[in-house]
C-alpha cells in the first residue's frame, strides 16, 4: 500500500456506505478483497482504499435495487472494472 494514499477505517467505511461493520466483515474475502491491515502491537486494524469504498458502495446500491448479494457484487465488480480499466475481484 502506498503510504501517501488515504485509507479509511472500518468505522469510516460504515458511515460512508451505510454497510454495517459486521456485514463488511462477512463480505470480506468473498465479495471484495480483504483490506490492508495496519498492525499496532497485537492488534490488526482494517484499512480500506477509496477503490474499496467505491466497490462496497456499489454493492450496497445494487442490493438496495433488489439484487441478491452475489449478483450485486458481480455487477459492482463489472462496473468498477469498466470505470478503472482493471479486473476487479469477484
Amino acid at each position: 500500500m502506498n503510504n501517501k494514499s488515504k485509507t479509511y477505517s472500518i468505522g469510516d467505511v460504515e458511515k460512508m456506505t451505510g454497510v454495517s461493520q459486521r456485514q463488511l466483515r462477512r463480505w470480506e474475502g468473498r465479495y471484495f478483497p480483504e483490506p490492508e491491515r495496519l498492525f499496532c502491537g497485537d492488534r490488526a486494524y482494517r484499512r480500506y482504499t477509496i477503490e474499496d469504498v467505491e466497490l462496497i458502495g456499489s454493492i450496497k446500491h445494487f442490493q438496495d435495487q433488489g439484487f441478491t448479494l452475489a449478483t450485486a457484487a458481480r455487477k459492482a465488480a463489472a462496473e468498477n472494472s469498466t470505470i478503472k480499466g482493471e479486473k476487479r475481484y469477484v
